[in-house]
Formats: C-alpha cells, structure tokens, sequence
C-alpha cells in the first residue's frame, strides 16, 4: 500500500513562487517514477510533470516548462515540484501520483497511475 501527501500548496500573487511537496510511505518510492498532476475548476485533471525514478529524467507539458521544476530526495521518500514565475492561470489543485509502470516510465494520462495523494490547492492572484 502507498500513500501520498502533498502539501505546500497556498494563496500567491502572479509572479511568485511555491514549492510542492509530495510525502511517499511505502517501501517502493526509491524505485517508482512519479507524476504532477493539476485540475482547475471546471477543467479535466491534467499532466504536470514526471520524473523516473533516479531523478535523471524528467519531463514537463509545454505550459509549465521553464517554470515548473519536478525533483525527488529518494533518502527522504519525497517528490517536490518548484513552482516559479506563476500566473493566474496556474490556479488548481495540485496531485502527486505514482506510476504503475515502474521507476523509469510515467505517462501523461491519469490512467498510467495508480496511487493519488488527496491533492494541495495552489491559487494564483492576478
């Protein structure tokens, strides 16, 4: 069984900065890939970034990309995501999830994850 919590998530204004964290229990979290995912209101849940396993590689959608930095500290069981340059329309709440196709794969459909953490609301102010 896994579980995953985030936190980090809160009010900031465009421009600013948050740092996500996602807590792993579980004894796989140094060889599962991991997932960002984000679901603004009214908006399907959608693919934030992934990371593999090691933290060698990493891939983001193009709306976050050069802002948004996934990484993990496998010693500490714990996937962040630093959020930088934020714009209102970064407004959701945020899900880690891990893959279910092992430490070097993540996917952009929810569907390639199995377990979810009950989310962190980030609100952006313009």
């Amino acid at each position: 069984q896994v579980q995953l919590v985030e936190s980090g998530g809160g009010l900031v204004q465009a421009g600013g900065s948050l740092r996500l964290s996602c807590a792993a229990s579980g004894r796989t979290f140094s060889s599962d890939a991991m997932g960002w995912f984000r679901q603004a209101p009214g908006k399907e849940r959608e693919f934030v970034a992934g990371i593999n396993w090691s933290g060698s590689t990493t891939v983001y959608a193009d709306s976050v990309k050069g802002r948004f930095t996934i990484s993990r500290d496998n010693a500490k069981n714990t996937v962040y995501l630093q959020m930088d340059s934020l714009k209102p329309e970064d407004t959701a709440v945020y899900y880690c999830a891990r893959s279910r196709r092992g430490g070097g794969y993540f996917g952009r459909a929810e569907y390639e994850y199995d377990y979810w953490g009950q989310g962190t609301q980030v609100t952006v102010s313009s």
